[in-house]
């Protein structure tokens, strides 16, 4: 098998290559799927590379768009719906609607192991069937019993969205240019929430006596959603080593473009002792705390965003959701602002620092103006955040179950920021909602703490891989070049990437460079 897969890779290659890299049986059999394919550390051009990623960009990054709008539009729908009537009807009081956020933090640590054992073509349609057929059930749920058991599905089934699409995304593209391509599909948060708001206006005026306008409003977007399954799997691939849109040669060129980020393609062999290491890992409860923070200041966007604005403002219901247009608008910018400046400037840590001021000083005018209708603009202004951390914990966690658990985990803050956020804003405190407000400066500002002390822990991190590599006899001195703005893989000393493939975690892994 070993001669063959070298046969094949020789016949693959026409560039010239540096090295023949040699790996063990025991190696081959615990390492990554491109292991057996990276043996020989093949020449790859820029022309070769920005080929290779636009074909990606168009068959793997379209697909990601696609379905993570789906997922944040059946998600936003809900939080319209309680303007349309869906709280009265079904009698909801309080944050009960949190019960989806809560089948979302219980699904994470399944979620760690499924990521690794299942391939991403198994797991996407699957989840995205499944969550499709929950929002139909909601549309069909009259009772508060019925509604709370298809809510805590959805949940469920969506859990898994946001850490398999991080997964995806590092697993096939260079760590340079991940950034761009998160915001990509995370910035349909925007285009979601102006699309839904449209949605759920329009479907709202819509009056019947047999079909609530929440009703209408979940049957469209679920049969959307489920009537787009099979073009997952009839689109997706699983790894850049199984590309069926990529020649034999430029798959093996796919994979030597990767290999500078030392965070491997893909593995389905969970490893207890990389979650060993992640649970010791001083960075997991850094981005865990920042997760948490930025989602439950979030709270006020994302689930009490349009009735606070119907409340502080004195708009309609109706018209409360048509202002959350515009903050989708902003929202969408300012996510591709952020992603182009860090790669711009190569750096993520004070792009998402620079990002969160004006957040805070947003927040700070929600709880100091007095609500009244001449003060709309500066409350819209308050109303928008934009995290760079999913790209931040990607691009810094090497071996696939550490890397599982740590986007896993960064959901699990998530849904716990979305349980508990909602509770600050009691009725009891409307219109102002003065200490819910007071306590959403409090956590962004702790955030900003979070990313100063994670990036003196990298820094500390790198220092401490220097010592390794000189142990090891290499250079304590590597240049990074995942993070160059063009491909040129010439640059590769000999003797480095040998360890890119073998799914090492990011802290065994000597060549592993952390980026901040």
């Amino acid at each position: 098998m070993s001669s063959q897969l070298e046969s094949q890779s020789e016949k693959a290659t026409t560039g010239a290559f540096h090295e023949h890299v040699h790996h063990t049986a025991e190696q081959l059999k615990h390492g990554d799927a491109a292991l057996q394919i990276s043996e020989q550390v093949i020449e790859v051009t820029e022309e070769d590379s920005s080929r290779i990623c636009r074909l990606t960009d168009k068959y793997i990054l379209t697909l990601l768009i696609w379905v993570y709008f789906l997922q944040i539009l059946d998600k936003s729908v809900i939080g319209y719906s309680a303007t349309f009537g869906l709280k009265t009807n079904a009698h909801l009081v309080g944050n009960q609607g949190a019960i989806g956020y809560f089948a979302q933090l219980g699904a994470q640590p399944v979620g760690a192991f499924l990521l690794v054992k299942l391939k991403p073509r198994t797991v996407m349609p699957i989840i995205t069937f499944c969550w499709g057929v929950s929002l139909l059930g909601m549309a069909a749920s009259k009772t508060y019993s019925g509604l709370m058991a298809t809510r805590f599905l959805l949940g469920l089934f969506e859990a898994l969205c946001l850490p398999l699409f991080s997964l995806i995304t590092v697993s096939w593209y260079r760590r340079s240019e991940q950034p761009i391509r998160v915001a990509a599909w995370y910035s349909t948060n925007g285009i979601a929430t102006m699309v839904g708001s449209a949605l759920s206006y329009g479907l709202g005026q819509i009056h019947s006596k047999h079909v609530y306008s929440y009703q209408l409003i979940f049957i469209v977007t679920g049969c959307l959603t489920v009537l787009t399954t099979p073009v997952i799997w009839w689109r997706l691939d699983n790894s850049v080593v199984e590309a069926r849109f990529l020649s034999e040669q430029d798959r093996y060129k796919g994979v030597e473009r990767l290999r500078a980020n030392q965070t491997g393609v893909q593995t389905t062999e969970f490893k207890k002792e990389q979650i060993l290491e992640f649970v010791l890992d001083p960075k997991t409860y850094l981005f865990l705390g920042m997760s948490i923070a930025i989602n439950m200041g979030a709270s006020v966007i994302t689930v009490m965003g349009p009735l606070l604005l119907q409340g502080l403002v004195g708009f309609k219901p109706a018209t409360s959701v048509l202002l959350n247009i515009p903050f989708g608008a902003l929202q969408f910018l300012l996510i591709h602002l952020s992603s182009y400046l860090a790669v711009r400037f190569k750096t993520k840590s004070i792009i998402f620092f620079v990002f969160i001021l004006p957040v805070i000083v947003g927040s700070s005018i929600l709880f100091g103006l007095k609500r009244v209708a001449a003060n709309k603009g500066p409350l819209l202004l308050g109303y928008c955040v934009n995290p760079l951390i999913i790209a931040w914990i990607s691009s810094n966690t090497g071996g696939q179950s550490k890397k599982s658990a740590m986007i896993t985990l960064f959901n699990a803050g998530s849904a716990a920021g979305n349980i508990v956020g909602p509770y600050l804003f009691k009725a009891n405190t409307a219109p102002a909602y003065r200490p819910g407000m007071s306590a959403v400066v409090g956590f962004f500002a702790a955030c900003e703490g979070l990313i100063v002390l994670n990036v003196l822990y990298l820094a500390y991190l790198n220092r401490h891989h220097e010592k390794m590599r000189v142990a090891e006899g290499k250079p304590a001195k590597i240049a990074d070049l995942s993070m160059t703005r063009k491909f040129d893989n010439s640059k590769q000393e000999e003797g480095l990437g040998e360890q890119a493939f073998l799914d090492l975690t990011d802290k065994r892994n000597s060549e592993f460079v952390y980026v901040y």
